[in-house]
């Protein structure tokens, strides 16, 4: 059973309009937080940012409110009991999203030759996915654990990923004007941000409707993200933008737009 099938067609529509209320506070509270974590590990986001909670508490909110505290157990069983049961499908859960940057890098180097070198520890690899898969957890739980099903039990998957990497993004423009970033890049990296959904949705679907990969997976790209050199320029968005776009564009041939779970060289018995 997928989770909240009991709940009516609107559900994602109520979803998404709860998780935006609840993020107002957030918004309205978004100074940014130069220390938000230790001084050795720059990073720039606001404190809106901590409204990654909101997927996480809408989703329980409308989950008691359809069949009450058993709902509520479905929904976190299902998000950390699931088992990825074909272990091929680790390789691009954590891997994808480093070739994505790595490319991303060479793209940038190719086309403006003035890119800082990477930079990066183990340490901050380490601290940064820690914090980030708690974030990625709280919100896959919501957008895929809640609201995907009940989109695609209406459109085609690659139409389900589109909306709700629109709506994923939009929610996320005002943290991004709090954080100082200019029009352009924000317009790059919510764009990019589309093209992930569908690669996130890509992965849950492979791996049995696993949230955990689709958390692991959220978080390796903000691990990627925030160690990407200047990370903070345009070009940077931009170029992100044009791999990950590429790699949907592939996923899609390969897997079917309609499911993105139908491999299309696959060998029939």
């Amino acid at each position: 059973m997928s989770i909240g099938n009991k709940s009516s067609n609107r559900s994602p529509w109520i979803f998404f309009l709860l998780v935006f209320i609840l993020a107002i506070p957030f918004w309205l509270f978004g100074m940014e937080a130069e220390q938000f974590f230790r001084k050795e590990i720059p990073i720039n986001l606001p404190i809106s940012a901590l409204m990654f909670v909101c997927p996480m508490i809408a989703a329980l909110i409308l989950a008691y409110r359809n069949n009450g505290a058993d709902e509520i157990k479905h929904l976190l069983k299902e998000s950390f009991n699931k088992r990825i049961d074909r272990k091929i499908w680790y390789v691009p859960i954590f891997l994808l999203m480093p070739i994505i940057m790595i490319l991303a890098y060479v793209l940038m180097n190719l086309m403006w030759n003035a890119v800082p070198n990477l930079q990066f520890s183990i340490s901050n690899i380490l601290t940064f996915f820690f914090v980030f898969f708690i974030a990625g957890i709280c919100e896959e739980l919501g957008w895929q654990g809640f609201a995907y099903d009940k989109l695609e039990n209406r459109w085609s998957a690659i139409r389900a990923s589109i909306i709700l990497g629109v709506v994923w993004q939009i929610w996320h423009v005002i943290p991004h004007i709090q954080a100082h970033h200019p029009p352009e890049w924000i317009i790059w990296q919510c764009t990019g941000s589309v093209s992930l959904r569908i690669l996130i949705v890509w992965l849950y679907k492979n791996t049995g409707k696993s949230i955990l990969a689709a958390a692991i997976f959220h978080a390796m790209n903000n691990v990627c993200s925030f160690l990407f050199p200047n990370y903070d320029s345009s070009f940077t968005t931009f170029s992100i933008f044009i791999v990950t776009t590429l790699v949907a564009i592939i996923v899609t041939f390969l897997w079917g737009s309609k499911t993105l779970a139908r491999f299309r060289f696959k060998h029939s018995n």
